[in-house]
């Protein structure tokens, strides 16, 4: 089986960006593809408790990371570097993800067989 990994890189509001990705990952886990996520630089500030998406008119995403979980997505991972330039702590996430320095994102991307996102 093909693994997959979706690097999470935008900020969560702005652009139908994250939304597009969220789609596309929902997708791939309801044909029982093997899905893991990667976020960093801006995308870690998707993971971010107690923000909404009313002030820019895009759908919410939070009930869709929520769900995650249902689709057996579980391997989720945050750049450490990413968390620390943007002052986040791991504490301050609504999703348990795994942390991993920027200097172990290669080895960790050599184990997948598709890599997708910008």
């Amino acid at each position: 089986m093909k693994r997959y990994l979706v690097v999470m890189s935008h900020p969560p509001h702005g652009s139908i960006h994250v939304q597009e990705q969220l789609d596309v990952i929902l997708t791939m886990a309801a044909f029982d593809r093997s899905v893991s996520l990667l976020f960093l630089d801006e995308g870690v500030f998707q993971l971010l408790r107690g923000q909404t998406a009313q002030q820019y008119l895009h759908k919410e995403t939070v009930a869709i990371f929520d769900a995650l979980a249902l689709y057996d997505i579980d391997d989720l991972w945050v750049e450490t570097e990413s968390l620390m330039e943007k002052g986040l702590s791991l504490g301050q996430l609504t999703l348990p993800v795994k942390p991993i320095a920027r200097s172990g994102i290669n080895a960790l991307m050599s184990g997948f067989n598709v890599i997708l996102g910008a």
